[in-house]
């Protein structure tokens, strides 16, 4: 077909990125190299000064990736894609392509552990500050938005609170201040969930050892550049302007709206080295080729799980965004799929103690640091995810003592609403 754009998103989950090659092969082949013989010294040398295409060194570059990150930007439609060793890894190259030290990037106060300690820990080592907003507002952002703000930076869905911001607010915020948006958009699955350039995102970062994964089975991360950003601005002279790294070279006069996300891989992979294995990506492509059918049936499941936590005499509170109660209701209904995601917390009755007397009876339930995965996890994140969180910082995350993230796996779902009865039986 001429234009694949056209396609929707369940056949682009299997076609992005696939070309048949000279052996006919129907799967991607794997390539496990590290490096690539060079056809001469000239065209070894126009590949080191990017003014040709081609494969240098499995660090910047590899066959296998590559058809990975053509799969995922043509879900999102976007100009290019990066894949990486990691979802927090995803997060540091695109801080640090845009950031430096002096300059600052205005955060949303519903943040992944691992992120947030980023954010205030290691950023701030690099000189990097990172502002964190009062709340979701518009206004609470505005207000810490200088002249030195390099990022607007949140996520589609909060980790583990579910909240949903005002990705069109927030979008049209960073329009107005002429600072790129970045969306964490591991919740949304894709694109599949939520689309975050439909809203005004410029680029979007991923943990693809999530839904893209779907297994559990890798580690994985990637960075998605909508195009959409207008780098000749005058912001960003790092990227429109002489590169110290390429003799002088300008990456926006010589990629244009692809420039960011070739400055990622050209300085980000090549400096930081946090690139996937090819087999690790792999792992990524037969995800993706079924996540559409995974996510849907997960989140109907999540929805009767959620109904049961609702009912149960022992479950104090249940936040999940599919409720009319939940905060985020209004804004998940119109930025996702379905209104929902396959993840919800509780709020147990009791204690800490009860809390981890429930959690250690599940039986099918895993007892992981995890979501998106194919087994039904059920994580209590003052323990985990949220464990270096002072006092103050868990309660403004809304992490309790008796709270559980639950993300929904393939399972009947039926088998784990009678693994939570005899878990509740159980903690007793």
């Amino acid at each position: 077909m001429s234009n694949k754009k056209n396609l929707r998103f369940e056949t682009k989950q299997i076609h992005g990125g696939y070309h048949v090659d000279a052996t006919g092969s129907r799967g991607i082949a794997i390539y496990p190299t590290a490096a690539y013989h060079f056809k001469s010294c000239d065209y070894a040398a126009k590949l080191f000064e990017l003014s040709e295409g081609g494969n240098i060194y499995t660090r910047l570059h590899n066959p296998t990736t590559a058809a990975y990150e053509e799969r995922v930007a043509a879900l999102y439609n976007a100009v290019g894609a990066l894949g990486v060793s990691s979802g927090m890894s995803s997060i540091l190259l695109t801080v640090t392509a845009l950031a430096q030290a002096g300059e600052n990037i205005v955060a949303s106060p519903f943040l992944y552990g691992g992120t947030y300690n980023q954010f205030r820990i290691s950023l701030r080592k690099l000189g990097i500050e990172v502002r964190i907003a009062k709340s979701e507002k518009v206004e609470d952002f505005e207000t810490l938005i200088d002249e030195n703000t390099k990022m607007i930076y949140a996520e589609s869905m909060g980790n583990p609170t579910c909240d949903v911001p005002d990705l069109q607010a927030l979008g049209e915020l960073a329009k107005r201040k002429d600072v790129p948006f970045v969306v964490d958009n591991t919740f949304g699955a894709a694109g599949f969930l939520c689309n975050p350039f439909d809203w005004g995102a410029n680029i979007v970062v991923d943990s693809s050892t999530k839904w893209i994964n779907g297994h559990g089975t890798a580690m994985g991360g990637i960075i998605v550049d909508g195009g959409n950003y207008n780098w000749a601005n005058g912001k960003f002279p790092q990227i429109d302007g002489p590169s110290e790294g390429y003799h002088g070279l300008n990456l926006y006069e010589a990629f244009g709206n692809a420039a960011f996300i070739v400055k990622c891989r050209v300085d980000g992979l090549r400096d930081f080295g946090c690139c996937p294995s090819p087999f690790d990506a792999y792992l990524m492509l037969i995800g993706l080729e079924a996540l559409s059918l995974r996510v849907k049936h997960q989140v109907e499941s999540t929805r009767k799980l959620a109904e049961y936590c609702r009912q149960h005499p022992k479950v104090e509170r249940v936040s999940y965004v599919g409720f009319e109660d939940h905060a985020g209701y209004k804004n998940a209904q119109k930025y996702y799929r379905y209104g929902s995601s396959s993840v919800f917390t509780i709020e147990l009755k009791g204690d800490l103690d009860s809390t981890v007397r429930f959690v250690e009876a599940l039986q099918l339930a895993g007892n992981m640091t995890m979501i998106g995965d194919s087994i039904t996890v059920v994580t209590h994140p003052a323990s985990t995810t949220h464990k270096q969180l002072s006092e103050a910082d868990l309660k403004a995350a809304g992490v309790t003592p008796t709270l559980l993230r639950i993300s929904l796996g393939l399972e009947n779902v039926e088998d784990i609403i009678e693994d939570f009865e005899q878990a509740f039986a159980a903690a007793e």
